[in-house]
């Protein structure tokens, strides 16, 4: 008899999923899929807002990464506008953005995956957490915890509020850089390089042990896509997309947010509600793509920061072509952190970082606008359309573990294909599946939305846990 093995919730991830892997009477492996098991359907609650009122109502859709989606809103909502911000208010907004990554790659690192990395992923499931790493190894607790408060406290610095905060507006950003502010991030600066570097020397000794999790974890060739500058140096604001094979060659460049939903489409598969992009040239699932760290260091030639180009080419020597394993997302997190801190400081010394003119303004001067940026998980896209009061009438988001689906779902395959033999397990077999999908630190609370149609099931449950009605679609 066939035999299906759950594993739910997922543990040390951003949301609710599970995982089935579906067994054959021999035992062995014969599907799996990774299920977003929530919906929000933000972009139906939209509907009828001012559009100027989308990046703080978007910055509600994740309290890990609300900086993206404030930045991405604004974005088309300066589409709509048809306006410039100026240069100070874009050099603000970027900083904000990287102090955003910094924090988060910090969260997915040290708390959700490195108790599997430094303490093993057969260890203790009770202490394989970020209390059991700050006890058995101190020095790497410390650098979590720095890194993570240095991206926190530089947000709440500059934008007031550490969570969901609404500094960033159509049009720029609501005031400027203080002089304070600006000194105490640049004091900041060499404890927060420090624990980069710590945590980057203690990757590089433990990741050979880690071989046979490499070859399995989402290890095979794929497209890729994110943002990128001119000088074909990583870009994580502004920039236009690049979409590239499998062997690094490109595919198409210069994807700008109006062209997006040109060349990306999305599929719905009735085990999850979160959708699966891909490139509309070359169909479904062919096109489907990997984006977030693994995706930009593949596609980049340099990081455009001194220290960050070094770990770059030390990254690139790892494999001819694209590096393909998705484990290899970890080390792209640090080298982006210690990116982040270096290009953060070169902001902070731009002359005219303290202009007052960080704003721009106007109305309603087109009914549709686009914006895009990349999350610490990869690419973000905004669209919105309004009337002529600018009322929003329509909105799609495509975030990026939606565009991560299909190379996520093919991870745990993959992963339990070559784990779980003659339908014997264990506890530590199972936690490399999820960890699969660990290495791509969904963010499952914002990846899903309402266009389109999937199938849903509401259930009205009693107080007691009784499911009294349920209406399936």
């Amino acid at each position: 008899m066939s035999q299906t093995i759950t594993i739910d919730p997922v543990t040390r991830l951003e949301g609710h999923g599970k995982i089935t892997i579906q067994l054959g009477a021999n035992g062995e492996v014969e599907d799996a899929h990774f299920h977003v098991t929530q919906v929000r359907g933000f972009e139906r609650f939209s509907e009828g807002r001012p559009f100027y009122e989308m990046p703080g109502l978007m910055a509600r859709i994740c309290g890990i990464c609300p900086v993206s989606h404030l930045i991405a809103s604004a974005k088309a909502c300066e589409a709509i506008m048809s306006v410039r911000i100026p240069h100070t208010a874009a050099q603000l907004r970027r900083m904000l953005n990287l102090a955003q990554m910094v924090q988060s790659h910090a969260l997915s690192f040290f708390y959700l995956s490195s108790p599997d990395l430094l303490l093993g992923m057969e260890s203790d499931p009770a202490a394989r957490h970020i209390f059991g790493v700050v006890a058995a190894k101190p020095e790497l607790g410390r650098a979590g915890v720095t890194l993570r408060r240095f991206g926190q406290y530089m947000i709440e610095l500059l934008a007031d509020k550490r969570i969901h905060p609404g500094w960033v507006v159509p049009g720029g950003v609501t005031e400027p850089l203080d002089p304070a502010k600006r000194d105490e991030i640049l004091a900041m600066l060499p404890e927060a390089y420090a624990a980069v570097g710590l945590a980057l020397g203690a990757y590089k000794q433990i990741a050979s042990s880690f071989k046979p999790e490499i070859e399995v974890f989402a290890n095979f060739p794929s497209n890729y896509m994110s943002l990128i500058n001119e000088d074909e140096s990583i870009e994580l604001t502004d920039g236009a997309l690049r979409f590239v094979d499998a062997k690094g060659a490109i595919i198409e460049d210069g994807i700008t947010a109006s062209r997006f939903t040109e060349v990306i489409g999305e599929a719905v598969e009735p085990y999850s509600y979160t959708k699966f992009a891909y490139y509309m040239p070359l169909g479904y699932p062919e096109g489907s793509y990997r984006v977030g760290p693994l995706a930009r260091l593949n596609i980049v030639k340099s990081m455009g920061t001194p220290k960050a180009d070094v770990e770059l080419a030390e990254f690139k020597q790892i494999a001819a072509g694209p590096v393909e394993s998705s484990f290899h997302y970890h080390h792209a997190r640090l080298i982006e952190i210690l990116y982040g801190i270096e290009k953060i400081e070169q902001i902070l010394n731009d002359s005219h970082i303290l202009d007052k003119h960080v704003r721009a303004t106007a109305g309603v001067n087109r009914l549709d606008g686009a914006g895009q940026a990349e999350a610490p998980r990869g690419t973000l896209h905004h669209h919105y359309k309004v009337d002529d009061n600018g009322l929003i009438t329509w909105a799609n988001l495509v975030i990026a573990t939606g565009q991560n689906n299909n190379a996520m779902n093919k991870g745990v395959l993959q992963a339990a294909k070559h784990y779980v033999k003659d339908g014997k397990f264990t506890e530590g077999i199972l936690n490399r599946v999820e960890a699969v999908v660990r290495t791509f630190d969904p963010c499952l609370s914002c990846s899903t939305h309402a266009l389109g149609q999937m199938p849903l099931i509401l259930s009205l449950v009693s107080a007691e846990g009784e499911v009294v009605d349920q209406v399936v679609r």
